[in-house]
Formats: structure tokens, C-alpha cells, sequence
């Protein structure tokens, strides 16, 4: 198959993909963003792509938005958010984060491919993306694409439509947000 076809398939996967996430747990997580004094992004790897990108929209919004691991990123608190990326639901380091969340009183939601995974047992809710793990066991004929690439990529369609869900609920344009962008350069 020549490249553009391949683009034309992902299209197909990812239109399918998004019409499988819930209403519900996509208005839940816009909410909880808005009530949230400061909201954290963690994730490994791609996923953790796609949450720096979230979090530079929201800061963009002007909402204090962090990401985990960053010289720059404050404490965690009882009226925070941590969003955790997770396509597995089983990544260490990203369960010791919820933990400790957790411990100091933070909201926590995970994204990913496992709601019974242990991410989202700590989580206060999860939002369930369609996809398939890294290693494909089990992930039948859900996508030609290697490892998580199909839940890594509706996942920040998930991250985008949220803001466009707040701009639309904070009457924000692009305008407004542009003005929030960097302009050092």
C-alpha cells in the first residue's frame, strides 16, 4: 500500500475510534478541568506527547496547566487535577503518581485502553479510549498501525475536542488564545 493510502486507513481507524468514546466521560473530564485550580499532565512516552500538548492548549486558555517532571511545575494539592496518559493503565511510575496524587488530596483521571487497569482503580474516574497496547496481544483487527500509534492518536483528538468543548463554554476564540502563545521567538 502506497503512503497516502496508509493516511487514508488511519483516518478510517480514528473515525471509527472516536464515535466509541463516551459522551458522558468526555463532558466529565471538561468539567473537572474547569473546577480544578491547577491541572497536571503525566504520561510515558507518546501519551506523555500528547498531554504536553493538552497542557500548552489549557495554559493557552489560561488555565494553570502543568506537566509532571518539569523544573517549573508547582506542588499538588487537595483543589488540583492530574490527568495520567496511559494506554495499559500499568505503568509504574504513572501508579506511584496517582498514589501519591492521591495521598495529598488531588483529582485524578486517567485516560486509556484498560478502565480496570490499576491507573484506573486509583483514579476518581477514567475515561476509556479505544486502541490497542503496545504489544497487540489480543488486539485482533482493530488497527494496521503499530503498537498504542491508535489510542495515542485518539487521544489527543479526545485532548483537542475537550478544548474546543472549554472555548466553547468560556466563550474563548483563537484570538484570545493566541495571545497567551509564546512570542519570544
Amino acid at each position: 500500500m502506497k503512503t497516502v493510502k496508509y493516511a487514508a486507513e488511519i483516518v478510517k481507524e480514528l473515525q471509527r475510534s472516536v464515535t466509541l468514546i463516551s459522551e458522558e466521560e468526555a463532558e466529565r473530564l471538561a468539567d473537572v478541568i474547569q473546577t480544578a485550580e491547577k491541572v497536571f499532565f503525566a504520561g510515558a512516552g507518546r501519551s506523555g506527547f500528547m498531554g504536553r500538548a493538552f497542557a500548552m492548549r489549557l495554559m493557552h486558555m489560561g488555565i494553570n496547566a502543568f506537566v509532571v517532571g518539569e523544573t517549573v511545575t508547582p506542588g499538588i494539592g487537595p483543589d488540583d487535577l492530574l490527568i495520567i496518559g496511559s494506554g495499559s493503565g500499568e505503568t509504574q511510575s504513572l501508579v506511584t503518581m496517582a498514589r501519591k496524587a492521591k495521598q495529598l488530596g488531588a483529582t485524578v483521571v486517567t485516560v486509556t485502553i484498560q478502565p480496570d487497569s490499576s491507573l484506573a482503580s486509583l483514579s476518581d474516574f477514567s475515561v476509556k479510549l479505544p486502541g490497542s497496547p503496545k504489544d497487540q496481544v489480543n488486539a485482533g483487527d482493530v488497527t494496521i498501525q503499530p503498537m498504542a500509534s491508535l489510542f495515542e492518536q485518539t487521544l489527543i483528538i479526545l485532548y483537542d475536542a475537550v478544548i474546543l468543548r472549554l472555548m466553547d463554554q468560556k466563550d474563548q476564540n483563537s484570538r484570545q488564545m493566541f495571545g497567551r502563545h509564546a512570542n519570544l521567538e
